[in-house]
């Protein structure tokens, strides 16, 4: 059996990552028989990040590396899709996870509201004492990799704006059909999806939960997306 090494749940998600979230996304539409093995410190793993899928060959780490490997053996994410469409699901799933991805990961770790919520969530596995500041330390850590990636240079307003026109471009596709590019889910679902629901269920009030919270397209669109295809 195929074993899921994936963060555990949180904020009401499969995940608290968008990445294995997708992952359990595209295990279950793939058909094929898996399970799931949580974990919080994936330093010994390959890229010492997750998701990473165990076969009885080996662990594949990435969600592309482990979709390239269900695709191998038989599954079919686009079918139906035109080698246009299929070019354009690429582009919405690297808009996803190249740029929106970076504006959760700043809307959890950079709020001052969210990240008490975080440190008790993610962080169990330091013992009480000493706690605060290792979390400390490693938040300092991911929000020095948030701006030198650059999201984290721009301020709110401007962070806004940026997540603004991506969700436009998403809701232009939805005006069109139940899910991005057909009327059943796709990998570009599979992506863009999983970045929106966590947007959603980031634990506080902030200016993006709100935007997912306050648009009954996308919000729409999440739901859909949790029915169409069940990991819970």
């Amino acid at each position: 059996m195929l074993t899921l090494l994936t963060y555990p749940s949180a904020f009401g998600l499969f995940s608290a990552s968008p990445f294995c979230v997708k992952t359990a996304l595209m295990l279950q539409h793939s058909g094929q028989v898996w399970q799931r093995s949580d974990m919080l410190d994936p330093r010994k793993m390959p890229h010492q990040k997750l998701p990473v899928l165990r076969t009885p060959e080996r662990l594949i780490p990435d969600s592309d590396l482990i979709r390239h490997w269900l695709e191998q053996k038989g599954a079919e994410f686009d079918q139906g899709l035109s080698d246009v469409e299929k070019a354009q699901s690429r582009a919405l799933v690297r808009m996803a996870e190249e740029h929106l991805y970076f504006h959760i990961v700043l809307d959890r770790w950079g709020n001052d509201e969210v990240w008490p919520i975080l440190r008790e969530t993610f962080f169990t596995g330091i013992p009480a004492m000493i706690r605060k500041p290792a979390s400390n330390a490693i938040r300092k850590s991911v929000l020095k990799g948030i701006s030198s990636q650059g999201i984290g240079r721009f301020s709110l307003s401007e962070r806004m704006d940026r997540v603004e026109r991506d969700l436009e471009s998403i809701s232009t596709y939805l005006w069109q059909s139940r899910f991005l590019l057909a009327d059943q889910p796709t990998s570009a679902d599979m992506s863009v999806g999983p970045m929106l629901a966590a947007m959603r269920a980031t634990p506080a009030d902030t200016p993006l939960t709100r935007r997912i919270k306050q648009d009954n397209l996308l919000n729409s669109y999440v739901d859909r997306m949790e029915q169409a295809i069940p990991i819970a």
